[in-house]
């Protein structure tokens, strides 16, 4: 499974989602977009998983805290506990063994981040 994580602030735009996106993911077929429970519900994010008909994975914040990420963003540590968002949600989302295809990408207007991980799933 191949799953696109996300980190992004509460005024990015779908746009923002869109760009990171297209950047991280290359030529590759994701499977779920993932996030924190948190930023599920935000309309932006749920316009843009709409817009790709794919399945989101919501992750409980505590879940995410001290998942090890190639990047590491110091904003992100002190909110998150993680040094990415977009890593540490795909890792955990796509499950045992899981990996990094792609390493945090940020968006050109800087408001989302994106981040792609295989996995078994589970």
């Amino acid at each position: 499974m191949i799953v696109a994580g996300f980190g992004f602030r509460a005024a990015a735009s779908v746009d923002s989602l869109r760009e990171v996106y297209g950047r991280a993911i290359g030529s590759r077929r994701v499977d779920h977009l993932a996030t924190t429970t948190d930023k599920a519900s935000s309309p932006a994010f749920t316009a843009f998983a709409a817009a790709l008909n794919l399945p989101t994975v919501a992750i409980d914040a505590k879940v995410l805290t001290g998942i090890e990420t190639h990047t590491q963003s110091e904003a992100s540590q002190a909110a998150r506990g993680t040094g990415s968002l977009a890593e540490a949600a795909a890792l955990a989302a796509a499950g045992s063994n899981a990996r990094l295809l792609t390493a945090r990408v940020v968006s050109l207007d800087r408001m989302a981040t994106c981040a792609i991980a295989f996995g078994d799933g589970e």
